[in-house]
């Protein structure tokens, strides 16, 4: 991962843990549960993040699996300056996911070390109608 992104881990997923969200759009819900892990990821929160996580999410990575990868990509990054979204779009396929319901977020991101990034937010759907992450990744 000498490039500093996370390449699709594997639909890595967010939880907002146990709120339920009522949204007139899947893009409202999704934003916040994708806003709320993210914080998790900014503060090296790992392990939470990983507990924030869609099922799929889960499935495909065990915690240490993740905390190793998403530390090994954005500890060299640095600290967060900001971020602001580019792009929402709801979806209900995705590149090496199940159908389901999915917003495919992007975000212009600058980090202490890094002045130009995209990151892209997936949360999905979960069975217990939890808006969670399922993916991440940096370029």
């Amino acid at each position: 991962m000498k490039a500093r992104s996370v390449a699709w881990i594997c639909g890595v997923g967010v939880m907002l843990a146990g709120l339920g969200w009522t949204a007139d759009k899947p893009e409202d819900a999704a934003q916040v549960a994708a806003e709320t892990w993210l914080k998790s990821v900014d503060e090296a929160k790992y392990e939470l993040s990983w507990d924030q996580a869609a099922m799929l999410f889960k499935g495909a990575l065990t915690k240490e699996q993740w905390k190793q990868a998403a530390s090994g990509v954005r500890a060299p990054l640095g600290k967060l300056v900001s971020r602001k979204v580019k792009s929402r779009e709801y979806v209900e396929k995705v590149p090496g996911g199940p159908d389901g319901k999915y917003v495919v977020i992007q975000f212009d991101t600058v980090f202490q070390n890094k002045a130009a990034a995209v990151e892209t937010v997936t949360p999905m759907l979960d069975p217990d109608g939890a808006w969670r992450v399922s993916g991440y990744f940096i370029r």
